[in-house]
C-alpha cells in the first residue's frame, strides 16, 4: 500500500489543504492526515476541532485518515508505515522552507517527499490568514471547507 502522510496543524484546514489532500488520494491508496501536537504553541481551535474538521471535510473518502501525533515526522511515518510525506506549495518562500525540511527527512530516514503545487484559486490561503479573518469577524467561509464551523 502506498501510504503518504500530510503533516501540519491545521488550524484551521484551508481550502488549499483540502485541495491538496483531495489531489493526494489521486497518487496514494491512503493519506493519513496527521495534526503535529506541539505543546508551546497557542492553537485557535482545540485539537478535537480541528481533527473533526479534517474528519466531517473527508466523510465520504475512505482513504484519507485522520491522526495526531508527537515528535519527529519521518519517526511518526515509520510507525504507521508511511513511506512518503506529502506536502503543499504555495509559493517559492514555501519551496525553500520544505526543501530544507525535505533534505533533513531524507538525512534522517528513507523517507521522500513529495511536493504538490496548490491550485491558483487558493494559492494565497494560509491558515493564519484565516484566523486573522476570523478574529476580524470577517467571512471566513470562502476559504475553508465546509466543515469548518465557529461555535
Amino acid at each position: 500500500m502506498r501510504r503518504a502522510l500530510f503533516p501540519g496543524s491545521f488550524d484551521p484546514i484551508t481550502l488549499g489543504h483540502f485541495d491538496i489532500i483531495q489531489r493526494g488520494v489521486k497518487l496514494f491508496d491512503e493519506v493519513v492526515v496527521a495534526i503535529g501536537i506541539n505543546a508551546e504553541k497557542k492553537y485557535m481551535f482545540s485539537l478535537e476541532e480541528r481533527q473533526q474538521f479534517i474528519k466531517d471535510a473527508f466523510k465520504d473518502e475512505p482513504r484519507v485518515k485522520v491522526v495526531t501525533y508527537k515528535g519527529l515526522t519521518v519517526d511518526f511515518c515509520k510507525e504507521i508505515d508511511a513511506e512518503f510525506i506529502l506536502r503543499g506549495l504555495r509559493n517559492p518562500a514555501d519551496f525553500e522552507f520544505e526543501k530544507a525540511i525535505a533534505h533533513t527527512n531524507r538525512k534522517l530516514s528513507k523517507i521522500e517527499t513529495v511536493f504538490l503545487l496548490t491550485a491558483a484559486k487558493t494559492s494565497f490561503i494560509s491558515s493564519s490568514i484565516v484566523r486573522d479573518v476570523i478574529r476580524n469577524n470577517g467571512n471566513f467561509s470562502i476559504l475553508v471547507p465546509k466543515s469548518v464551523k465557529i461555535g
